[in-house]
């Protein structure tokens, strides 16, 4: 399992704005969320910062269509936005969801609907679980990814959490 090199989740939040609610008020702050990479055919769960823009590694090169068959014949991924937060015990995973891709990089098209990227990423971003579309097989992936990356994080983790990544 490969695991991106000197990333840590930031479960530090500083106020961008210095308390001021002029220029850039209602801005949000992208520095606790994480986009977690599935690659379902080599079973390797990665960190890609680029994620976070839609310029991941995996997103590189394609141009988006929202006809799956476009991209038919690639390789699927599941993005994981993974949201962290400080508790009164410590840092712990707050929010946790999943959206769906088909890359073809032959083909230069990549399938996903930008829309349910978007939801998930602000689901994960109001502390919401959601992995119902993430195949049960893969899960033990992620739970693994997460409890390597910090233990100690996912003990803190949420029951809901926890069950649905069994």
């Amino acid at each position: 399992m490969m695991m991106s090199q000197g990333f840590q989740f930031n479960i530090i939040k500083n106020d961008p704005l210095g308390g001021h609610k002029g220029t850039n008020a209602g801005s949000i702050s992208l520095e606790n969320v994480a986009p977690v990479f599935i690659d379902v055919a080599n079973e390797d769960v990665f960190i890609d910062m680029g994620g976070l823009h839609a310029r991941a590694e995996v997103e590189q090169r394609v141009k988006w269509v929202a006809d799956k068959e476009a991209a038919s014949g690639g390789l699927e991924y599941y993005l994981v936005w993974v949201t962290t937060e400080r508790g009164p015990e410590g840092p712990y995973y707050a929010g946790v969801t999943c959206c769906y891709m088909l890359v073809n990089k032959e083909k230069k098209r990549g399938y996903k609907l930008m829309h349910e990227h978007v939801n998930a990423m602000d689901q994960s971003m109001k502390h919401q679980i959601n992995l119902e579309n993430l195949p049960k097989r893969l899960k033990p992936l992620l739970k693994t990814f997460l409890i390597d990356h910090d233990e100690e994080m996912y003990e803190r983790a949420s029951h809901e959490l926890k069950q649905a990544l069994n």
